[in-house]
């Protein structure tokens, strides 16, 4: 459900900025449009200006095309010899006489400040001024290779912002899924142990009366063993939520490893005759398989790995009939220190399928949430739990020591 929202998000985001980027660029191109020939030019039509200034008879000039030129607009006509032979509304302070530098001048640049657009005439040169500071103007020139180019940079823009945008955006994604994600869990959370703390209480005075009747000579067989099930039953529920705050934790990195130096051999030794002691291994034939040469040390939480191999030996022997023998070891392969927990293959014990459940390759399904945790303490530790079922149910928990330095 997360991956499919995270996609699901990635692509609305991405379709979001290749829609800004794509109407920036479509209003760059309009206004470029709409300002130059395509649309509103900022000045005169320099042509149909020079087409309707025509001689006279008399050697002097009609002009027609006042419409062409907005109140603001000026026009001269400078001859061969620099002079200038005709004006319409000239400025006072333009020169009425040009060389050769002042026309190179200005038909590059202004002159005195003012935009003018030129025209070649067979009787000289045409000029089309503009109110000053009206228009910006600049000349420009650019290598051919470089015009060529032009497609490949502004391809290279248009992807960089992209990059740029999908980046931003990624991230406040991102971000706006932690929050929420830290929101959901503190709420998971709080629910989980304000649950656990109202079933403690309750469950521990059925323990405590189900202890006494089950201790109680006066009550029948019957009744004692009705009592021993009830606390049995009891325990499973208490180790339920224990282990489930403890899964809960480990989901939102919240619970800190508590990394300390652990000799493998010793280690298993103990907790072995901590489960025969118990009583939970009743009827069950546990053997303990270590190599003679001895074991790497390792570094682990050892609270943790002690939960999730007894979660293992509880899952024998809650789904095995007694009888059934179960198996534990260690073993040094490939660079990682490697627990397991084996149980079934009786061959007096039929294939009930009580002994046989589907398991799945994660530990979940019909195992339930001990499995499950084994998974995530083994992950913690930088390590993997890989589970087989079938008539003979084993785990491994796989601890690379590269992950202990």
């Amino acid at each position: 459900m997360k991956i499919r929202s995270w996609r699901r998000s990635a692509g609305l985001v991405t379709v979001s900025a290749s829609l800004v980027v794509a109407i920036t660029l479509v209003g760059i191109l309009a206004f470029t449009a709409y300002n130059t020939d395509g649309g509103r030019d900022w000045s005169a039509p320099v042509t149909e200006v020079s087409e309707s200034l025509t001689k006279d008879g008399a050697g002097g000039y009609v002009f027609t095309g006042a419409d062409l030129l907005e109140e603001d607009r000026w026009a001269m006509l400078i001859g061969e010899n620099g002079q200038v032979v005709w004006s319409f509304r000239k400025p006072s302070e333009v020169p009425d006489a040009y060389t050769l530098t002042d026309v190179a001048s200005f038909t590059r640049w202004y002159l005195r400040d003012y935009p003018v657009q030129c025209r070649v005439r067979d009787d000289g040169l045409l000029v089309v001024g503009a109110p000053k500071n009206s228009v910006w103007k600049h000349d420009m020139a650019m290598n051919m290779d470089a015009v060529y180019q032009l497609p490949f940079w502004f391809l290279g823009f248009f992807l960089a912002a992209l990059g740029c945008v999908l980046a931003l955006a990624y991230l406040v994604v991102r971000r706006w899924f932690r929050q929420a994600q830290q929101v959901r869990d503190t709420a998971r959370s709080g629910w989980i142990n304000g649950v656990s703390h109202d079933i403690r209480t309750p469950l521990s005075m059925v323990m405590g009366y189900a202890a006494q009747m089950e201790a109680d000579p006066a009550l029948p067989p019957e009744r004692r063993r009705q009592a021993s099930i009830i606390r049995a039953q009891s325990q499973a529920i208490r180790d339920l939520v224990n282990d489930l705050n403890l899964t809960m934790r480990l989901d939102s990195d919240m619970q800190a490893l508590r990394r300390e130096p652990l000799q493998p051999a010793p280690f298993l030794r103990q907790l072995t005759a901590d489960f025969l002691n118990s009583g939970m291994a009743e009827g069950y034939p546990v053997e303990v398989d270590l190599p003679g040469e001895g074991l790497p040390s390792m570094e682990a939480d050892a609270f943790l790995l002690r939960r999730a191999v007894n979660n293992l030996l509880s899952n024998c022997v809650r789904h095995n009939s007694p009888g059934c023998p179960i198996a534990l070891g260690a073993r040094a392969e490939d660079g990682c220190v490697v627990f397991w927990v084996e149980s079934g293959g009786a061959a007096e014990i039929p294939a009930a399928p009580q002994a046989s459940r589907p398991l799945e390759a994660d530990g979940g399904a019909a195992h339930g949430t001990g499995l499950r945790l084994v998974s995530q303490i083994a992950a913690a530790h930088g390590g993997e739990a890989r589970f087989s079922g079938g008539s003979t149910f084993r785990c491994e928990l796989w601890f690379p020591l590269s992950q202990q330095d």
